[in-house]
């Protein structure tokens, strides 16, 4: 894992529970200034914003740019991170792409792989596993479910 993926994973953990107020908004102070780092300032799914404001506050802490495509569209930045798609199996500090058909997504980053399942943690979901949840939570999820895997 790169120390950017390490830094980014470790910010990511330590906002586990923070999410929308009110539940199901899409919106309140947290989830405002991470869509705010994508350039988005209403209501919207923010799991692409999650991922994107974890690197982006790693990259800062590091002195050094973020890889991560600014944006907050799941599947807008699979397809403008191609360089780094993972080829073979993914690893902790990876982020997972989940593709649902309709321009609808869903991603996070891995903590840890075991067997057939990544274990994550991810904005804008639940308990249940929602791709439009409420909060930052950790999440178990199959390899095979995923779209791709990017490495930053």
């Amino acid at each position: 894992m790169s120390k950017l993926s390490d830094a980014a994973l470790k910010l990511a953990v330590a906002d586990e529970g923070k999410g929308e107020v009110p539940k199901g908004s899409n919106w309140g102070d947290y989830v405002k200034g991470l869509l705010a780092a994508v350039g988005v300032g209403f209501p919207a799914a923010w799991c692409a914003a999650f991922v994107y404001a974890k690197f982006m506050q790693a990259a800062s802490q590091l002195k050094i740019s973020n890889p991560v495509p600014r944006t907050g569209g799941v599947l807008a930045m699979w397809n403008q991170a191609k360089a780094h798609r993972v080829q073979g199996a993914p690893q902790a500090g990876d982020v997972f792409i989940m593709d649902f058909g309709g321009g609808k997504g869903h991603t996070g980053i891995v903590e840890a792989v075991i067997g057939i399942y990544v274990f994550t943690i991810e904005g804008n979901t639940n308990d249940e596993g929602s791709r439009e949840g409420f909060e930052v939570a950790r999440r178990k999820r199959k390899i095979a479910d995923c779209k791709g895997f990017l490495r930053f």
